[in-house]
């Protein structure tokens, strides 16, 4: 049928994605830093990405296209919102992966040192592989995306970076993954405020660092962040 749809301009498009933040029938996405109309059935032609849009690379033209499917839209969003869920019985119904948030709120204020260690683990689960692209704790929350083994080598990971903040941990080379993926799916369907990345000195942490880098430009948000590199002796090593 011959009906109106908007179209992108892939020269003028700088790949922010706030027209894909914008799209709520999910018909845009961000691949290979540029936007691209991937569900042409989910575009209601409203229009709602236009003025979203700061290079005007999104215009609107009549051409042939299939019928607005309010169906699959609808259908694709429960099965977004089902898929943000799934971590609570993790691959097989694991209990250690339910969610969990932790109400911090009468230490997260604490000095230092209050005579012994407290944690400062804002919610469970914390791995990367397990916590859900969406969860009620991430919502305005500082997000610190830590390496494993930063937790061993440096001794006041706790206070000095984790206190205050939503953690989530992984290894690049263990786990054999790009992370860069599900990190953008957490920054972009949550408000995060800043992300802060704490990797070790060696190069396999190297690939911590890229993916949370390439997830903060995909996801099209322009958020506050940090990178911070722990020596293999536990100092923070200057940039």
């Amino acid at each position: 049928m011959i009906r109106k749809i908007i179209r992108i301009d892939e020269e003028k498009c700088n790949g922010c994605g706030l027209c894909a933040e914008a799209c709520h029938e999910g018909a845009i996405e961000i691949i290979d830093g540029k936007a691209k109309l991937t569900r042409e059935s989910f575009c209601d032609g409203f229009g709602d990405c236009l003025p979203n849009c700061p290079t005007g690379a999104i215009t609107f033209e009549e051409r042939e296209a299939p019928e607005y499917d309010e169906a699959a839209v609808k259908k694709a969003k429960e099965e977004k919102k089902m898929s943000a869920m799934k971590s609570e019985h993790h691959e097989g119904g694991c209990p250690g992966s339910k969610m969990m948030s932790f109400d911090k709120k009468e230490t997260e204020n604490a000095p230092v040192y209050t005579g012994k260690p407290v944690s400062r683990l804002g919610q469970w689960p914390c791995q990367i592989k397990l916590v859900p692209t969406q969860a009620p704790f991430f919502d305005r929350a500082k997000l610190l995306i830590a390496a494993d083994c930063t937790a061993y080598a440096y001794a006041n990971l706790h206070e000095e970076f984790m206190r205050g903040k939503n953690t989530i941990i992984g290894c690049p080379k263990l786990d054999a993954v790009d992370y860069s993926e599900k990190l953008t799916e957490i920054i972009k369907n949550n408000e995060i405020k800043s992300v802060t990345i704490v990797r070790m000195e060696v190069p396999c942490c190297g690939g911590l660092q890229r993916a949370a880098e390439l997830a903060l430009k995909n996801s099209g948000k322009f958020i506050p962040w940090q990178v911070v590199t722990i020596s293999r002796d536990g100092r923070i090593l200057d940039d």
